[in-house]
């Protein structure tokens, strides 16, 4: 803690050392975000003394975090004491602080929700300069509940104490194939209560899978994913249909632990793919350390910033494309309409599908509470149709969700008006927020970093 109030002022020095009425934002290296605005020479926070683990108290099941901590790192305190986060977003580089003012999901989120309701309190830097500590019952509990889907517009994390849940240190795995996104949906909430994780694939209308994990603690064969193996092909090979599964039926893959928290990050999903790693020649030579989901990410910002994908379909004559790059929450039983809509309008696959269920109710990204929810993440590109819009697909996207009675996470591209955001994102509660922790205006505004990417 020595060190973390070390950093905390030096924050501070960062704060007021920033004119005023000049923006704050944060000086950071890396984002999971799909947001991507232009480069700026403004100054930021320094946010570098906020990337540890403070401590890990293994008998009330707590860890002591920094906001900046990244949950590899995290991961990497916890499972020496036979330990985990509630729920580990699937990509390494995600922090704390990001996946709780962000938002963040995985296949324990059925049992444990989304990230930030894991937290028992947390100390925000506000857009005020002001440093608080918000808690369930606390006097700044409006922030603590407001603060999920703020993404830093109201301010940012320094130190989060969050619960921890025991694990073993194998997870085996099921991977059940269903014909139609009906089946799939019947069978969640009777499948997943007996199992720990459960998350799901579309690779057609009817071909989708549920994967159902279980803790164990021994295994005779583990599978290794970080290397030549592709873990989303592993569903396809390694499948079973509904009326083999039962008590007695063996597993169809195991993971150590750390590797099944990771499974998705070697690939980036399935993303890697449009970069070439999946070639078998190409994945041989592709250094191990650079498989993961930064480097890639990396790689599509230089494409972004360098427009060559644009260029080289132009010289090609193609037509140009659409990033479609979201994760979406509808509830359970419309999902196969949404699928349904996807396959017709958008038609990307695969599709992951990851169930939730909201523990308490968080107004700015309001999900009822007890009530299962599916999350459905795509992630790449769609030719345009010839005069349409460059962003067509993303808002049909965004009315049939509206229409399905779903939200969409923010960490990418959206197109709402002012008035139907702040009717999906509770702007009442939002602005008085606002008015209390940011009466500066400081810090940007939901709408206007999320939307115009301000």
């Amino acid at each position: 803690m020595t060190g973390h109030r070390a950093a905390t002022e030096k924050l501070l020095e960062s704060y007021r050392s920033i004119p005023e009425g000049t923006p704050i934002r944060l000086a950071k290296r890396t984002s999971n975000l799909f947001r991507f605005r232009d480069e700026t020479s403004a100054p930021g926070l320094d946010v570098s003394g906020f990337d540890r683990v403070l401590s890990v108290d293994p008998e009330r099941r707590t860890a002591d975090v920094q906001g900046m901590t990244t949950y590899e790192d995290l991961v990497d305190a916890t499972l020496p004491y036979g330990l985990m986060p509630l729920v580990v977003p699937q990509l390494k580089t995600i922090t704390l602080g990001g996946a709780v003012t962000g938002l963040g999901i995985e296949s324990s989120s059925y049992h444990h929700g989304l990230p930030h309701e894991s937290v028992l309190e947390m100390e925000v830097i506000t857009g005020a300069g002001e440093i608080v500590t918000a808690t369930r019952d606390n006097e700044h509990r409006d922030l603590f509940y407001g603060f999920p889907n703020s993404y830093g517009t109201l301010g940012y994390t320094l130190r989060l104490t969050i619960r921890l849940q025991p694990v073993k240190p194998f997870v085996e795995l099921w991977h059940v194939r269903f014909g139609s996104a009906q089946e799939l949906t019947d069978a969640i909430d009777k499948l997943a209560p007996d199992y720990d994780f459960v998350d799901g694939v579309v690779f057609g209308g009817d071909e989708l899978y549920l994967t159902l994990g279980r803790f164990a603690d021994t295994a005779r064969h583990v599978s290794d994913y970080t290397g030549q193996k592709i873990y989303y092909r592993s569903i396809q090979d390694r499948s079973i249909t509904p009326r083999w599964l039962n008590a007695a039926t063996a597993p169809t893959d195991v993971l150590t632990t750390h590797g099944y928290l990771w499974r998705w990050d070697t690939d980036w999903f399935w993303c890697s793919r449009a970069l070439g790693v999946q070639n078998p020649l190409v994945r041989r030579v592709w250094p191990a350390a650079k498989k993961r989901s930064d480097v890639y990410r990396r790689l599509v910002a230089l494409d972004k910033r360098t427009q060559m994908s644009a260029r080289v379909d132009r010289w090609l004559g193609r037509p140009p494309r659409e990033d479609v790059i979201q994760d979406v929450e509808v509830p359970a039983e419309r999902l196969p309409e949404f699928l349904d809509f996807f396959g017709r309008e958008i038609r990307m696959s695969p599709v992951w599908l990851c169930p939730l269920r909201a523990q308490e109710s968080w107004p700015l990204y309001p999900l009822e509470p007890g009530r299962t929810y599916v999350n459905a993440g795509f992630w790449g590109t769609v030719p345009i149709p010839p005069g349409r819009l460059p962003e067509h697909h993303n808002r049909l996207i965004e009315r049939e969700v509206a229409r399905l009675d779903g939200h969409k996470s923010l960490y990418s591209t959206a197109y709402y008006t002012r008035d139907d955001f702040w009717r999906h994102y509770d702007g009442d509660r939002y602005n008085r927020l606002k008015e209390t922790y940011d009466p500066g205006g400081r810090l940007l505004d939901l709408y206007d970093k999320t939307v115009r990417g301000r």
